[in-house]
């Protein structure tokens, strides 16, 4: 592991150049004290009382500079990825995955979002792709072997009806799309082990189970993973008021099982991450790796270097001030 600096905004550092004003107007008033002293016979002042100052009216547009500028310190490292598999998160984004238990409670879609994430780093030698499902199956994310990318784009790409579903229906999800997943490109060619998980609550219209595990099947196989994401009594709420178009579908549970017994694949509840990761790491298998780099943090310096900026700031504050404001609060 390695470290790198960078700076996001570098030509803001150009702040730097407001040090000049008052570092002039110190020459020109110590010119005018020296002519001063000169003419009443004054000795010069110690050099090191004025030293602070000259070098704090330089430290703290420096440091001020250096803060816009915007310093992220990086650090780098690699990890081994497989080269034979693959893994795609597909997230039902259809409006039913608004449902919670409650006005204040976590929606379908957010709690599938924190499994998605927890079982992504259970395969961390895995690349993982993002898809999202209503009635058409639409990526987010091609197979990445980086876990940031995976969880910035799984945290700010996937939301409810984002994008919309093609065709205006009471249940947006068809599980019938699922089928482009074994069928179009969205793995590579040289994947050989492909797991496709869908995050959803099982609500979709009908749809052709045999169809779908046909798709499955064609070329290197393609396994399925159902993550049923839903509670009993949930209920959609819109600005913490009851949506009350939203019905729930009570054979959700059998839609999923009947397309997991058509394809081969398996069915887990949210509250059975543990199951998830077994299955998973069933279905993919091992494989060969490679060793790939990585930038795994990355560390804004901004904030420290604006905070120093205050203690040379201390030393432009004229001795006496704080103790001439506290003689006269006490008077």
């Amino acid at each position: 592991m390695h470290w790198s600096l960078a700076f996001l905004t570098p030509l803001a550092a150009l702040v730097a150049l407001a040090a000049i004003a008052p570092l002039a107007a110190l020459a020109l008033g110590e010119r005018r004290s020296r002519a001063a002293r000169r003419v009443l016979g004054l000795p010069a002042p110690e050099r090191a009382r004025r030293l602070p100052r000259i070098v704090a009216l330089v430290a703290v547009p420096a440091l001020l500079a250096v803060a816009a500028a915007q310093p992220v310190l990086r650090t780098h490292g690699t990890s081994r990825t497989r080269v034979d598999a693959d893994v795609y998160f597909v997230f039902d984004v259809s409006r039913s995955m608004l449902a919670a238990p409650g006005p204040a409670g976590r929606t379908r879609l957010e709690r599938a979002k924190s499994f998605a994430l927890a079982l992504r780093a259970a395969l961390p030698d895995v690349p993982a792709g993002v898809a999202t499902l209503t009635d058409r199956v639409l990526p987010d994310l091609f197979p990445d072997a980086d876990l940031s990318v995976f969880t910035s784009t799984v945290e700010r790409a996937v939301a409810i009806e984002q994008p919309p579903p093609a065709d205006v229906n009471v249940t947006a999800t068809s599980f019938d799309a699922l089928a482009a997943l074994g069928t179009a490109n969205y793995f590579g060619p040289e994947s050989r082990k492909r797991l496709v998980v869908v995050l959803t609550d099982g609500e979709s219209r009908p749809f052709d189970a045999r169809r779908i595990a046909a798709a499955f099947a064609a070329g290197p196989g393609t396994h399925l993973e159902l993550v049923r994401v839903a509670a009993a009594g949930e209920a959609v709420y819109d600005g913490g008021r009851l949506e009350h178009g939203y019905r729930e579908n009570p054979g959700s549970v059998q839609l999923l099982a009947s397309l997991a017994s058509a394809t081969g694949g398996a069915v887990v509840g949210e509250g059975n991450l543990a199951g998830a990761i077994h299955t998973a790491r069933a279905d993919l298998g091992s494989g060969p790796t490679v060793a790939v780099a990585r930038s795994q943090r990355a560390h804004s310096l901004a904030p420290l270097a604006a905070l120093l900026a205050i203690v040379p700031l201390l030393a432009l504050v004229p001795p006496g001030v704080g103790r001439a404001r506290a003689a006269s609060a006490r008077a």
